[in-house]
């Protein structure tokens, strides 16, 4: 059994990774910590834990063995490189970092430390991307030319309740977030199309502020030159209702359409339903798994990696208005 502590309420998904972590036979949530002590201490009374206002000294008990961070993004380096030098396994939100260079001082706090590291990147083991892998690896799309991906929701539109609609205002901080939809929703989108199309080479972006009060973008488009020659367009928003999960692979032989859960194929003929039972633990239990040594992730640092590059690469071409390759990214 793994004694585990959240670090930090402030990502909306917080409260799932908690849920998800007590649905886990190999966790009991242990203790609390978070930047802002009255929210810790609250959410330590409600899961009936201790709560730390010390990092160091919640990282110092030996019998922590693991954390869950749900920190600002700009806080992901300072606190699991902290963690990883209390040699406590990490589980995080995504992002896993804002610039290649955090990526880099994080991932080398967590080999020097020997510990499992899992980033959430939980629609790489949904049955419709194993469906998709599987018939663009079966070579029934042949060449893939384009592959489009939209992941939206309406999030920041203004409501009776919020002006800011239902997404927490710290999701508009810039300096805490990184960057706006599409680090966070957007990145969906990214990391699906990293492991379909493969490497990129170079990419545009426009990260559009549609709302004056906003200082990150609510709405963004991405188009991407991919090492294969494939095109990729990418969209994400916070103002967009009704909008479906969409994830279309064109390819010379075929044409592949993902719409929320309907995964549909026409190669040669009529569409068809793709429906092979595919499946791949959630990104907590694969963390499990591995520190288990039980199985071998399917989610890789390569995954954390180019997801990182890519938003970098991104947020560089929005401000300069010009179109960015990777290698500049990697080699600045």
């Amino acid at each position: 059994m793994l004694n585990v502590a959240l670090l930090s309420r402030w990502h909306v998904h917080a409260n799932d990774y908690a849920q998800q972590a007590k649905a886990n036979d190999g966790i009991q949530i242990s203790a609390v910590w978070d930047e802002e002590p009255g929210r810790g201490k609250q959410w330590a009374e409600e899961l009936a834990v201790p709560f730390y206002e010390d990092l160091d000294a919640l990282l110092s008990q030996s019998d922590i063995d693991a954390v869950i961070v749900d920190t600002p993004t700009n806080m992901h380096k300072e606190v699991i490189v902290k963690a990883a030098q209390y040699k406590k396994h990490v589980f995080t939100e995504k992002v896993l970092a804002i610039t290649v260079d955090d990526y880099q001082e994080i991932m080398k706090a967590i080999e020097a430390a020997g510990v499992e590291l899992m980033v959430s990147l939980p629609r790489l083991t949904e049955d419709y991307y194993l469906r998709a892998q599987k018939v663009l690896d079966e070579g029934l799309l042949g060449t893939l030319t384009t592959i489009r991906c939209r992941y939206a929701h309406n999030g920041a539109v203004p409501s009776e309740n919020s002006a800011t609609g239902w997404l927490p205002p710290h999701f508009f901080d810039k300096e805490q977030c990184g960057g706006g939809a599409l680090i966070d929703l957007g990145a969906h989108g990214i990391y699906l199309s990293n492991r379909l199309a493969g490497p990129a080479r170079s990419l545009s972006a426009v990260l559009q502020s549609t709302s004056d009060q906003y200082e990150v973008d609510d709405n963004a488009a991405v188009l991407v030159d991919y090492q294969s020659g494939a095109i990729g367009i990418l969209e994400t928003s916070f103002l967009s209702s009704g909008s479906p999960f969409l994830l279309e692979l064109y390819g010379t032989e075929g044409t592949l359409i993902v719409e929320d859960e309907s995964v549909r194929l026409r190669a040669g003929g009529e569409w068809k339903e793709v429906t092979d039972p595919v499946s791949a633990p959630m990104p907590m239990e694969q963390w499990v798994q591995a520190i288990n040594k039980t199985a071998e992730p399917s989610l890789k640092p390569e995954d954390f990696y180019n997801l990182t590059v890519m938003n970098q690469a991104a947020a560089k071409s929005n401000e300069t208005g010009e179109r960015v390759s990777l290698e500049d990214i990697i080699t600045k």
